[in-house]
């Protein structure tokens, strides 16, 4: 039977970073992955261009931009490995990128140089890659030889190790090989769960309430987005885009994380506008059509589907009554709607829940369970949209990796 210092079950962001930083420190790894790519989801993220940070990450006040029963679990591993950490070793291995806009930085030519770079730091650490390897179960022992706890029955046969990473991610995009296996052994180790769902996921609404805008699919837009009451509401500025099933975009995706079903979201799709001062002013000067008017202020397919709802409003400006046009600006710029659901996880680009991080310790991500790991997605923890994600998984890759290098050997 062969014997491991360490085995990470996984090999995406968080188990192909941690496997080469401890590696790289000494440590015999072993990476094991069912799927025969590995890093698929590295692969599709970002439009295929990998949003591998965001420069504006805040470590001191992880609340901002990470959603978790306790979103401060994440301080500790996020400010001891930083975006800046990251961008260093993207820069080591001479990757071309750029900054799109809010702090997101991408590839310039494709994801693949980022799974190269992993891999290649896998490499530099001697790490051994299993992948087409499927884990059948998991058993914890404490006989002789002491440094052996953990033994794994694999397609490649039984291997043991005094330390179990794991780092299988969530349940989102299954096509990809997504799994709840992260989740059934911290179940079997008595560790706690936090429920899942589908994070930055579209949105979906159903009947007739939809159908006149279910003709706008395609068109995409800047807009305002909220949800939530009081203290616990939400806004993002970002792009909005209209499916044939409900509404998408960076603002939606966002929004949805925070969503919560059989409640509204609010959307302005005019926010850099008064529209209500803008439509009272053409009324007073022109004699076109009002959805002619309204095409100048909106996308002109956005203003025909809301004009083309009431007959008031298909005349001319000037002779639109000031109500209706008060109504108008007012539907425009505060549209709210109960989504029906969600895409669910075959669209999701995270899974919001996990491993509890009551169980967890936030220095090392070592379970209450000893030499039990848990990092990444598979965590309850949850960045928004940019990069965010990408981040959490090296620096609690990172965070993991030197607490598995000071373990006695």
């Amino acid at each position: 039977m062969k014997t491991w210092d360490v085995v990470i079950v996984g090999a995406g962001a968080a188990g192909l970073f941690c496997a080469s930083v401890a590696g790289q420190r000494g440590l015999k790894v072993l990476v094991i992955d069912r799927s025969d790519k590995v890093a698929e989801k590295i692969r599709i993220s970002g439009g295929g261009r990998c949003n591998f940070t965001n420069r504006l990450l805040d470590a001191s006040a992880p609340q901002k931009h990470f959603i978790s029963q306790n979103p401060h679990f994440c301080r500790s591993a996020l400010s001891r490995y930083t975006p800046q950490d990251f961008i260093d070793l993207v820069q080591k291995h001479g990757i071309a990128f750029h900054e799109k806009h809010k702090g997101q930085l991408f590839c310039d030519h494709s994801a693949e140089d980022i799974i190269r770079m992993l891999l290649a730091e896998c490499t530099a650490g001697d790490v051994t890659l299993w992948p087409g390897c499927g884990v059948q179960s998991v058993r914890h022992h404490t006989q002789p030889p002491e440094s052996a706890h953990y033994l794994l029955e694999t397609d490649q046969g039984p291997v043991q190790t005094a330390a179990l990473v794991v780092a299988t991610g969530g349940l989102s995009i299954p096509k990809i090989g997504a799994s709840d296996w992260g989740y059934r052994i911290a179940s079997q180790f008595e560790l706690r769960l936090v429920e899942r769902r589908p994070g930055l996921v579209p949105l979906t609404f159903d009947g007739d309430a939809w159908a006149p805008y279910a003709q706008l699919a395609g068109l995409a837009l800047p807009v305002g987005i909220a949800t939530g009451e009081k203290k616990a509401r939400m806004h993002f500025d970002e792009d909005l885009l209209f499916t044939h099933r409900g509404l998408s975009g960076p603002g939606v995706l966002q929004i949805s994380s925070y969503w919560q079903d059989g409640t509204p979201i609010c959307l302005n799709l005019a926010p850099d506008v008064n529209l209500k001062e803008r439509l009272q002013e053409a009324k007073m000067r022109s004699k076109k059509l009002l959805g002619n008017e309204l095409a100048t202020l909106v996308p002109s397919r956005l203003a025909e589907a809301w004009v083309s709802q009431d007959p008031a409003l298909q005349r001319t400006a000037s002779d639109v009554p000031d109500k209706a046009l008060n109504k108008l600006a007012e539907a425009l710029s505060n549209w709210c709607l109960t989504p029906t659901g969600s895409e669910g996880y075959k669209k999701a680009e995270v899974t919001l829940g996990g491993v509890d991080t009551r169980d967890l310790s936030s220095q090392t991500m070592e379970s209450k369970q000893p030499g039990l790991y848990f990092i990444g997605e598979v965590v309850d923890v949850t960045g928004w949209l940019g990069g965010y994600n990408f981040q959490w998984a090296w620096a609690s890759a990172h965070a993991c990796a030197q607490a598995l290098a000071a373990r006695p050997h």
